[in-house]
């Protein structure tokens, strides 16, 4: 073991939201850098407890770097910069500017949610500026110098607008080099832009990777592409669809689906398709506009006959007996103009409530999931019965399955290690031994925030247990 140089390499989320990896180099003479890689808000309900606190003092840590936009992976950066932190925050440019909107929208969720239990919000939009103050956007594939130890690339990946894995080599003259890569959120395709692979250079680096593992328990083939039937069944019978939908990337790619299906007249063409949900309604404009760096000709998305709705123009589309579709924020149903939705078609026999997503432990979309039709939900207080069809599908899934992921790690020719991250903990735990025994790295490890890894140049010499 080369006791004056390693990394420790630590996760503050148990599961899927929340994302936060927390790494400390350590340097000869004593001397250490400490930086995070993301800073999001805990969705599950039974972690909510943990958004409220930061283990570490922000400012103490050195920078930031953050893989992509949603608010499970940056929705705690204005906390942090309400306790203290200063230093810069590293992401891409298109990300730079998901969050400039994404922060902001959480802010006021969050406000209103403090409202309603006489408590102080968890930041303001002043926090918010506070973080994009020290937003530095950076380009796909070039070295960005952070400071004599530690360098870092963003590489695009497919999981959204702007996402990035991050390659971070961190170097000490005369005890070598540790490189870790952070695949973030991975998916290895998106509709609306090219990937590029990565350098093949890259594959031929002693390497350590902290691989997501959403997915981890599911083979590509395993996936039931049940969306179409079953939206075109409904439209068939004259109902109405809703389709609640995560407001960036999933509304845009859902968008773009039915209006392949209208050109293929599967769906009418004249079934009105009504978009509702402010924020959703802003990176569909986004992308429409080509403000994302997105493919030739996918800027032309949009469906015929889509009308955009916002409060004053959706008690007509609720009232509306026709057949039609709604595509409504929030993807897991429990915020955003779904929560109007939802009540007014959970109890109608001829709705589809069609999720096309995750949906967290304590979301009124996991709720709906597991109670039998015929039962009684709670909306916001009210007691309504679940007449409607309600469905899932995780064929939208923005995250690579299994199968893909050990794809991707076998083009590695020298990986010293994997840490297992970001997954549910039966998700992971499948995962992890699936890579033991296809990848055969020299170390597999799961991250959580029961352990934290050291690694030195020649990979893992260590797991210790956590003071939290």
């Amino acid at each position: 073991m080369r006791k004056n140089f390693y990394v420790d390499v630590m996760a503050l989320h148990p599961e899927v939201t929340g994302s936060c990896n927390v790494v400390t180099v350590r340097l000869p003479y004593g001397k250490k850098i400490h930086f995070i890689v993301d800073c999001g808000l805990f969705q599950d309900k039974k972690y909510e407890k943990h958004n409220e606190e930061l283990t570490f003092k922000p400012e103490n840590i050195d920078f930031c770097l953050v893989t992509h936009g949603h608010v499970d992976h940056i929705g705690r950066l204005p906390l942090m910069t309400n306790k203290g932190y200063r230093g810069p925050i590293y992401t891409t440019d298109d990300t730079r500017k998901i969050m400039a909107l994404s922060l902001k929208d959480s802010a006021r969720v969050l406000r209103e949610n403090s409202k309603r239990k006489r408590e102080k919000p968890l930041y303001t939009e002043t926090d918010v500026s506070d973080v994009m103050n020290l937003v530095v956007g950076c380009d796909f594939n070039r070295l960005i110098h952070i400071n004599d130890n530690i360098d870092v690339i963003f590489f695009k990946n497919g999981h959204l607008f702007g996402a990035a894995m991050i390659w971070v080599k961190i170097s000490c003259y005369g005890e070598g080099t540790i490189n870790l890569l952070f695949t973030g959120d991975y998916n290895k395709e998106n509709v609306f832009f090219d990937i590029e692979a990565l350098p093949s250079w890259i594959y031929q680096q002693p390497i350590n990777i902290i691989q997501e593992a959403t997915y981890g328990y599911m083979n590509s083939s395993e996936i039931s592409r049940t969306f179409i039937p079953n939206v075109d069944k409904k439209i068939k019978e004259g109902g109405t669809v809703v389709i609640p939908v995560f407001s960036l990337g999933r509304m845009q790619e859902i968008l773009y689906l039915l209006k392949v299906l209208k050109e293929q007249s599967i769906i009418p063409k004249d079934i009105p398709i009504y978009i509702d949900g402010k924020l959703g309604i802003k990176y569909t404009l986004m992308c429409k506009n080509k403000e994302f760096a997105i493919r030739e000709g996918m800027e032309n998305f949009l469906p015929d006959n889509v009308v955009f709705i916002d409060k004053t123009t959706r008690p007509g589309v609720i009232i509306d007996k026709g057949s039609k579709i709604i595509v409504t924020t929030s993807g897991m149903g429990s915020y955003g103009p779904a929560q109007n939705y939802i009540p007014a078609y959970i109890t109608n026999a001829n709705a589809l409530i069609q999720f096309t997503g995750y949906v967290a432990e304590g979301t009124l979309g996991r709720e709906l999931k597991e109670a039998l039709k015929g039962e009684s939900v709670t909306i916001r207080g009210v007691l309504y019965k679940k007449r409607a069809d309600v469905e899932y599908t995780s064929e939208f899934s923005a995250h690579a399955k299994a199968d893909e992921m050990i794809a991707f790690l076998k083009r590695f020719k020298h990986i010293n290690l994997v840490l297992v991250n970001h997954g549910e903990i039966e998700s992971k735990e499948i995962f992890a031994r699936r890579i033991e025994r296809e990848v055969r790295p020299k170390n597999v490890g799961i991250l959580g925030r029961q352990y934290f890894f050291r690694i030195t140049p020649d990979g893992l010499v260590d797991s210790k247990t956590t003071k939290f």
